[in-house]
C-alpha cells in the first residue's frame, strides 16, 4: 500500500485507475508542493512500480520540493549477502531503485540487517522503542518482577539496551538440525524465569517457530503467562503455532507488514505516521 502527505498533511492514497490491459492511470492533483512524504506500507514488490511513478511525477513537476519516502519494513532485508555466483543479491539492487527516485530522507523501522540501512542513500533508522513501550503498557509489564527474554543473541545485542531498566533478562540459542535448517529445541540462559511473566522481544516474524520453541522451553522452566513484540510480523503467523493454543498470552506487532485483524492474542500498532 502506497500512502503519500503533502506539505505536514494527513497521509491518503494516491487517486488509481487501471487501464483494461492493467496499467496504471494515477492522479496526484496538488498544485503546491514544499515537502512530500511517500509512505510505503509493503505488500508486494510490484508495488514499487506506482511509488516508482509518484516520485518521478513529484520530482518532476516540483523539483525544489523535499521528497521523503517513509519504508518502515525494508523488503530483501534478509538477503543481505550472497553464497555463490549463481544467488541474486536481491537487496543490493532493491536499495538502487530506491536511491534512483533521489529521495530526500529514506527512513526505515528497526531494519533487519544493517546491510540494507548502509546501501540506502540518507537513509534513518528509527528505534522501535515507542512500540515497544506501549506494548509493555498494554500488556501490564512490570520492570522490576517481570522477565525479558531474546529468543537469539542477535536480538539480544539489538535490543538490551531498551530493557536497562529491567532486573530479570534472558536469551535463548538456536538448536538446528543443519541437514534440514530446521530449529529443534532451544537452550536458554541468563536468570531463571521460573515464576515469572515473560516479554519476548524479536524484529520480525514468519511463522513464529524461534519464538515458540521459546515459549515451550521456558514454560518448562516453570514461567508464567508469556507475551511477545515483533516490531514487523507477515501474515503467515497465522499459519504457525503463535496463535493457537495456550501457549502464548499476547502478541504485539505493528502495521509495518501485517493486515490481519486483531483478536484476543492479537494487538497492531499504527506506525504509518511515523515519518510524516
Amino acid at each position: 500500500m502506497i500512502l503519500y502527505s503533502i506539505n505536514g498533511e494527513a497521509p491518503k492514497a494516491p487517486e488509481t485507475l487501471n487501464y483494461p490491459d492493467g496499467t496504471l492511470k494515477i492522479n496526484i492533483k496538488e498544485t503546491d508542493i514544499k515537502r512530500a512524504v511517500l509512505t510505503w506500507r509493503f505488500e508486494t514488490e510490484g508495488e514499487f512500480l506506482l511509488l516508482a511513478y509518484m516520485a518521478r511525477n513529484i520530482r518532476e513537476r516540483f523539483p525544489k520540493a523535499e521528497m521523503e519516502l517513509y519504508l518502515p519494513y525494508l523488503p530483501n532485508a534478509r538477503m543481505d549477502r550472497v553464497h555463490s555466483g549463481d544467488e541474486v543479491f536481491t537487496l543490493k539492487y532493491f536499495c538502487g531503485l530506491i536511491n534512483s527516485l533521489d529521495f530526500s530522507k529514506v527512513t526505515l523501522l528497526d531494519v533487519h540487517s544493517g546491510v540494507g540501512s548502509a546501501l540506502l542513500e540518507r537513509c534513518t533508522n528509527l528505534s522501535p522503542k515507542a512500540y515497544i513501550e506501549k506494548a509493555k503498557e498494554l500488556c501490564g509489564f512490570d520492570s522490576k518482577e517481570d522477565h525479558v527474554f531474546f529468543p537469539d543473541e542477535g536480538s539480544c545485542k539489538r535490543y538490551t539496551e531498551l530493557f536497562a531498566d529491567c532486573r530479570h533478562i534472558g536469551f535463548g540459542i538456536k538448536k538446528r538440525d543443519w541437514a534440514t535448517g530446521k530449529i529443534v529445541g532451544l537452550d536458554v540462559w541468563g536468570e531463571s524465569p521460573n515464576g515469572r511473566r515473560i516479554f519476548i522481544v524479536d524484529d520480525i516474524c514468519s511463522y513464529g517457530g524461534t519464538v515458540f520453541h521459546s515459549a515451550k522451553k521456558l514454560k518448562e522452566l516453570g514461567c508464567g503467562d508469556i507475551d511477545v513484540f515483533f516490531t514487523h510480523c507477515e501474515n503467515s503467523i497465522a499459519e504457525g503455532e503463535l496463535l493457537k493454543g495456550e501457549l502464548i498470552h499476547g502478541i504485539f506487532t505493528t502495521n509495518s507488514l501485517c493486515t490481519l485483524k486483531e483478536n484476543k492474542k492479537l494487538t497492531v500498532l499504527d506506525c504509518l505516521k511515523g515519518a510524516v
